[in-house]
């Protein structure tokens, strides 16, 4: 990634004008789920003619590999492979089958230290310090308060007082003990759990590009849910090898309408809103993406992008921004100059949107008209 652009650096859509200018590009055949309840219109093939597609459905969600056709000549047997690695890894850390590792320690780890496969620590690791980088507006241990919410159910209410304290009493990162030397985790209360809903796919995705690259393939592009998305190399490698992928973010007004197009190169895209999960209560809209500092459902954002060294930080961090807004996520990103993000932001009036971008240069995000 370039250097950062200042963090004060905003462009405002607002009005008629706006919503003109962006469904202009309506018609542009995305790769989507023909429902428009997405927020990236991924990779769309009138870029790259020659793409060969592989899906498969995992995490409750469709992964999709566009491949640049004859790069290399046996990619087809190293993308099979690939997606079995995403089988492999639902398997491990889902919450929902008896047999999953992730489950395992959240049934043993109050009581005992549990012994945690080598590649699953290094994630719980990882997850350790995004919760601290992020003040906590990360954490893995925030399913209590979706099960209290009913998110977890899609059954979304109030949840009452005591409901909402004794999950909140269940939550805090710091709680998830690690110890380095003999690669185990313990949690320090009873009733703490982990689960990487928030980071998952793009974690899954990461280790999918992973054997695709060991295995000679440099061109590809993935996504799982079309929340995250990992590309290498070019969408057209004979034409230019380094315009990387382009991905559209989608209007959060405006079902099936681009609003902008971000450029992944050899990285990581996620993304985190609340438009299709949540319901509204007395008159107001609660969202499923909730705040773990204070229990409550995050405000003020549409949507927000980041672009990442990996799919599973860009997942990560999507998520903390959410909840962080805009100015604590731009000052994160002062010190990382390898991530940057685009956000959607409520405008100052009805049906407008503000677009407010950081830590990306022109030639990796452009509005479409």
């Amino acid at each position: 990634m370039s250097q950062p652009t200042p963090p004060s650096r905003r462009q405002f859509l607002t009005g008629r004008a706006a919503l003109d200018a962006v469904r202009k590009a309506a018609t542009d055949a995305a790769l989507g789920d023909g429902q428009g309840n997405s927020p990236f219109a991924v990779f769309d093939s009138a870029d790259a003619p020659y793409t060969v597609r592989y899906t498969r459905t995992a995490m409750a969600s469709d992964f999709q590999l566009a491949l640049v056709a004859g790069f290399p000549d046996d990619a087809g047997e190293a993308a099979l492979a690939a997606l079995d690695v995403i089988e492999d890894l639902e398997a491990q850390l889902t919450v929902y089958r008896e047999t999953s590792e992730v489950l395992e320690i959240n049934r043993r780890a109050a009581a005992e230290p549990v012994v945690v496969e080598p590649r699953l620590f290094d994630l719980l690791q990882r997850a350790a310090t995004w919760h601290r980088e992020t003040g906590g507006a990360f954490d893995i241990t925030s399913d209590p308060l979706s099960k209290a919410w009913g998110f977890a159910r899609r059954q979304g209410a109030i949840p009452a007082p005591e409901a909402l304290a004794e999950a909140r009493g269940k939550v805090g990162a710091e709680r998830v003990v690690l110890d380095a030397a003999a690669q185990t985790v313990r949690f320090t209360e009873p009733g703490t759990e982990i689960n990487f809903n928030s980071c998952g796919k793009g974690y899954a995705l990461d280790r999918a590009a992973e054997l695709l690259r060991a295995r000679g393939v440099e061109h590809f592009l993935w996504h799982g849910g079309q929340s995250s998305v990992v590309a290498f190399g070019s969408a057209n490698p004979g034409r230019d090898l380094a315009a990387g992928w382009p991905i559209g973010i989608g209007h959060p007004l405006r079902i099936d309408v681009r609003l902008a197009e971000v450029i992944v190169r050899n990285g990581g895209a996620g993304t985190s809103g609340a438009g299709f999960q949540f319901f509204r209560h007395g008159g107001k809209r609660y969202g499923h993406i909730l705040d773990p500092r204070t229990g409550m459902p995050a405000e003020g954002v549409f949507s927000v992008t980041v672009l990442a060294p990996s799919g599973a930080e860009a997942d990560a961090l999507s998520t903390a921004f959410y909840v962080l807004g805009y100015e604590a996520s731009a000052k994160f990103c002062e010190t990382r100059p390898d991530i940057g993000f685009l956000m959607l932001l409520p405008g100052r009036g009805g049906g407008s949107v503000e677009l407010a971008v950081c830590g990306l240069v022109d030639d990796i995000w452009r509005l479409v008209d």
